[in-house]
C-alpha cells in the first residue's frame, strides 16, 4: 500500500515513578528510523504514550496510513475505547476522577487525527523483531533525559 508508515514503540522505566526510557522504529517504503529518549521521572506509561507520539510528529506524509504495533495495552486500549469517552467527560473517568496523563492523550488524539491509523498490539518480549528492537531503543533512552536520539539508516 502506498504511503503506508510502520511505527513500533516501546516504553521502559527503572522504578515507577523514575528514570524512564522510550524507542520507536518508524519504517517507510526502504527507509527506517530509529528515536529514542528519556525522562529523569516518568512512569511507564508516560514512556509507553511518548513513544507513539514522538514517532507521530516525524511524520511529515500527507494522507499517510499508519500501523502502530505497541505491546502496550494501556497505549492500545486507551486509543481505541477509553479515550471517546474521556473526550465526552471533559477528560474525566467514569468515576469523575481526572484521567492520568491527559497531557499526553490529547496530544496523541490531536496527532491520530491527521491519518488513517490502525493498531497493532503484540506481547512483550516474545521475540516479535521489532518491538524487541524498540524495547532496545528504549533503554537506550533511560540514561539520555530529555533528548531524542535517532539512527537513520536504510531497511
Amino acid at each position: 500500500m502506498a504511503n503506508l508508515v510502520y511505527i513500533y514503540t516501546d516504553g521502559c522505566f527503572k522504578g515507577n515513578p523514575g528514570p524512564g526510557g522510550w524507542g520507536a522504529i518508524l519504517i517507510y517504503n526502504n527507509n527506517r528510523k530509529e528515536i529514542y529518549g528519556g525522562e529523569e521521572n516518568t512512569t511507564n506509561n508516560r514512556m509507553e504514550l511518548t513513544a507513539v507520539i514522538k514517532a507521530l510528529e516525524l511524520i511529515k506524509t500527507p494522507n499517510a496510513s499508519i500501523l502502530i504495533t505497541t505491546d502496550s495495552q494501556y497505549v492500545k486500549n486507551g486509543v481505541e475505547t477509553w479515550i471517546h469517552n474521556w473526550k465526552k467527560n471533559n477528560w474525566r473517568t467514569a468515576s469523575k476522577s481526572a484521567v492520568k496523563n491527559n497531557d499526553l492523550w490529547k496530544q496523541l488524539d490531536e496527532l491520530i487525527h491527521q491519518y488513517s491509523v490502525a493498531w497493532k498490539w503484540v506481547k512483550s518480549h516474545n521475540g516479535h523483531p521489532e518491538n524487541e528492537r524498540a524495547d532496545q531503543l528504549a533503554n537506550l533512552g533511560l540514561p539520555t533525559f530529555n533528548t531524542i536520539n535517532e539512527y537513520i539508516f536504510p531497511k
